[in-house]
Formats: structure tokens, C-alpha cells, sequence
């Protein structure tokens, strides 16, 4: 039988997906707040035994390559090529927040509303992206953004379903959404099936010597320093 195996790892929290080439679900591991990114190993070894599938019948490696938290990302792409590389077979990227709208579509209502995925980005900002269902899969709506809550708010203009950390991470600056918004609790991070099934549905393009993570925004360091960290070697 052909797989893949997906992780995510966009946020502090790590989860593994085997899945079929049709997208069927062979085991789904991780994805609760105690399983930490750092696990993520761990989690993928659990999903391939849940499966019984074993590493070298595995047809791709699938990774939630953001945007999310800078150093969960290294690591899950990190880990990601060294499966494939180890392995000898691709390394497909998704969007992550693409995967958590996948997570959402699976349990919010089948009508035609925009489905946003809601990650908090910290510094005050959400990493935002909406999505619509198209042709039994999704379609982005408009490019992922990261922005204030206030700026989300404005934007979601149409009926649509929101999940995401976001939604307790700024609960009090989204108390102020429209009434034509609903909330779910659930989905709050990516798992590892969504990033399967983003990942299926995407281009299969394989990434493994050029793949990077999707920050969206620069990091920390990048804004600090924009001409370089003081006393650091140039190349």
C-alpha cells in the first residue's frame, strides 16, 4: 500500500498523519498541547506503527512548512528532509494554516462560507488565511497575511468559520467579531492529516534540497538588524 507520512509542527505542538495515496487516514497522532514539537519523532514512529506501515513503503514525506513559530518550523522541516533524504522519496510542503482550514472544513457545516485559519503569530498579530470549498477540496481566498486582530476583523466582511489558537491566544480583541462569523474551538492547530490532505491536493512538487519554512514575516533578528547582527562574519 502507498502512503505518505505528514507532520506538522507549526506550532508547540507536534502531529504525525499516515495517509493513503486517496487520502484516507491510516493513523492520526499527536495534536494535543502536551505532545511538544520536540516529540515530533516520537509522533511519527507512533503514526507508522498505528498504520503498520513501515518507513520504507512510505511514498513521500509531507511537511506544514508555516508560517507558525520560527523554531517549531525548523525543526519539523528539518526532520521532514532528513526522512525523505533517509528514506529516498520526496518532500512535499504545505501551507500550514491550508492544513488547519483542511481540519476545519472536516467539522464545520458544508455550506459556502469562507473558512479562516487563525494562528497567533505573538507580538500582538494573527497569521490569517481564508480559504473556500472548491471541486471536493479548498482554494485560497487571497493571499495568508499576518496582522493586528482589529485588521482581521475588518476583513472578514462575509459569512465565514474561524479556528485557530488565535481565538485564545487574543480573545479579548476578537470578542469584537460580526455576528455572520462563527467560532470553533476546535481545530486550534494544524495536524498532520490536514497537512496530508493540503499536501495531495497541492502541486507534489518535491522540496527536499530547496525547501524552506514560510515565515511570511521577518524574524526578530531580521528586524533588529537589518544590515546583520554586529559582529557577526560576513560572507
Amino acid at each position: 500500500m502507498s502512503a505518505i507520512l505528514a507532520i506538522d509542527t507549526s506550532t508547540l505542538t507536534a502531529s504525525a498523519a499516515v495517509v493513503t495515496l486517496a487520502g484516507a487516514p491510516l493513523a492520526v497522532v499527536g495534536g494535543d498541547p502536551d505532545v511538544r514539537t520536540e516529540r515530533v519523532l516520537l509522533v511519527c514512529e507512533q503514526a507508522l506503527a498505528q498504520a503498520g506501515v513501515a518507513p520504507g513503503a512510505l511514498t513521500a514525506i509531507a511537511v506544514g512548512a508555516g508560517p507558525g513559530s520560527f523554531t517549531s518550523l525548523r525543526i519539523g522541516l528539518a526532520t521532514g528532509k532528513g526522512l525523505a533524504y533517509a528514506l529516498g522519496v520526496p518532500l512535499w510542503l504545505a501551507s500550514s494554516l491550508a492544513a488547519l482550514a483542511y481540519d476545519l472544513a472536516a467539522v464545520a457545516p458544508a455550506d459556502d462560507a469562507l473558512l479562516v485559519a487563525a494562528l497567533d503569530a505573538r507580538r500582538g498579530e494573527i497569521y490569517a488565511g481564508s480559504f473556500r470549498r472548491a471541486d471536493g477540496g479548498l482554494v485560497a481566498v487571497g493571499p495568508e497575511r499576518v496582522l493586528p486582530p482589529a485588521e482581521l476583523i475588518a476583513a472578514l466582511d462575509q459569512p465565514a468559520h474561524l479556528a485557530g489558537d488565535a481565538l485564545l491566544a487574543h480573545a479579548d480583541a476578537l470578542a469584537a467579531l460580526p455576528a455572520h462569523v462563527t467560532r470553533h474551538g476546535a481545530p486550534r492547530t494544524p495536524s498532520g492529516l490536514g497537512v496530508a490532505r493540503a499536501a495531495l491536493a497541492g502541486d507534489r512538487v518535491d522540496r527536499l534540497h530547496h525547501g524552506a519554512p514560510a515565515y511570511i514575516r521577518p524574524s526578530e533578528a531580521e528586524v533588529k538588524y537589518p544590515d546583520g547582527v554586529p559582529g557577526a562574519r560576513k560572507r
